[in-house]
């Protein structure tokens, strides 16, 4: 009996946003990531996010492992994004610590 060796590709696809999601789930890429950066095991990322299976989470550890600057400069970039999209609701949002404040003023009168 021979074994056989197939090539499997991640489990990562991009959304129509552009985003990376792991396997079937809405998990991002960036989720799995920074767990796994932050001590968890692949056993308790999958505990976190039931939408995860822990074959796709091992998958994507080990595409990480071999792929580190590549997903170091998505991860980046991903910041960038996250950071850009804060600046614009702050200039578009009122503070909404003077909002909070008037009302608790309101309540205690």
């Amino acid at each position: 009996m021979s074994f056989v060796l197939e090539r499997e590709t991640p489990p990562l696809r991009e959304d129509e946003t552009g985003a990376i999601r792991v396997g079937n789930s809405r998990v991002l890429l960036e989720v799995v990531i920074r767990a796994f950066q932050d001590g968890a095991s692949p056993e308790s990322i999958v505990q976190r996010y039931s939408t995860l299976l822990l074959s796709d989470v091992y998958s994507t550890i080990g595409y990480y492992l071999r792929h580190q600057d590549a997903v170091k400069s998505y991860l980046n970039h991903r910041e960038q994004l996250a950071e850009s999209v804060q600046q614009r609701l702050s200039s578009v949002q009122p503070d909404l610590s003077l909002i909070r404040s008037r009302l608790l003023a309101q309540q205690q009168s």
